[in-house]
């Protein structure tokens, strides 16, 4: 069975909110922390997004021709499902890209069956806040990055439920960036 591996960069206060990344995210980039993304894209069989995390990557990702960041080959071919109840498959026009629609859980259980390593699930906050009662992601990598917002988007909202954690890798990066990785405590 494939895992799903949730990609998540944020803010110490959990803020991840894209209309901020000049403040919280571009500021921070060293060679260590593009590794880290480029080895969690590059090892994926397939990514998962929300509406809007596919609105935002679409139409920058998918006229990279040349590779660019290490990463855009692998987004441009590998399978994209797009959880959306507005979109329809004809506006999934980025390569290999598929619209899921109805009961998101049971058609994730689907992809998860079938063959391969790794879906990636790509920022999509309200997308995890869905998936996490079914105990359906396998892996939080998280960058947690040395700023506090105080206001934004954040990750784990309120109300969020309860889900208890194991780390199994931490890993200081430049520039006071952390990556962590979780997995959900199933004892």
């Amino acid at each position: 069975m494939r895992k799903l591996i949730v990609q998540a960069w944020m803010t110490l206060d959990g803020v991840f909110d894209a209309d901020t990344m000049d403040k919280w995210f571009i500021p921070y980039r060293s060679e260590e922390r593009d590794e880290i993304i480029s080895e969690t894209v590059n090892n994926a069989d397939a990514f998962l997004v929300g509406r809007t995390t596919y609105e935002m990557l679409a139409p920058y990702w998918s006229t990279k021709k040349n590779n660019e960041d290490g990463i855009a080959a692998r987004l441009n071919s590998a399978p994209k499902y797009v959880v959306s109840s507005k979109l329809q498959d004809r506006d999934a026009t980025w390569n290999n890209s598929r619209v899921i629609r109805g009961d998101v859980v049971d058609e994730v259980k689907k992809l998860k069956k079938e063959p391969g390593n790794r879906i990636v699930l790509m920022g999509s906050a309200k997308l995890v806040e869905s998936l996490m009662p079914a105990d359906l992601v396998d892996e939080y990598r998280l960058m947690i990055h040395p700023i506090v917002m105080g206001t934004g988007k954040r990750f784990f909202r309120e109300g969020v439920s309860v889900t208890k954690m194991h780390l199994v890798r931490e890993r200081p990066l430049a520039l006071g960036v952390a990556s962590m990785t979780y997995e959900p405590a199933r004892d």
